[in-house]
């Protein structure tokens, strides 16, 4: 897969378009503390490994831009769980 995952600062998300369908995670930023909301992949594109590369993608923001990280959203709880080099970023 090759959609450009984009970061939209101004909506607080990061999201990737796929075969049409918008797929998105929704953060809040509150001086360094990065709160992960919700993670949202379409039904119809599920299954391909979106969800995770765009909360990669909201990780690997955080770590350069020296932020901690709330993973409020049980999808982003799951994947920094499942990645022991991800878990310094929690808060």
């Amino acid at each position: 897969m090759s959609s450009t995952i984009e970061h939209l600062p101004q909506h607080h998300c990061f999201q990737t378009v796929v075969d049409g369908q918008r797929c998105v995670v929704d953060y809040q930023l509150s001086g360094k503390l990065l709160t992960i909301n919700h993670t949202f992949v379409p039904p119809a594109v599920e299954g391909r490994g979106i969800a995770a590369r765009l909360t990669q993608a909201v990780l690997d923001y955080a770590r350069a831009e020296h932020l901690k990280v709330a993973p409020m959203c049980s999808y982003a709880r799951a994947y920094m769980r499942r990645r022991p080099e991800t878990l310094d970023l929690l808060n």
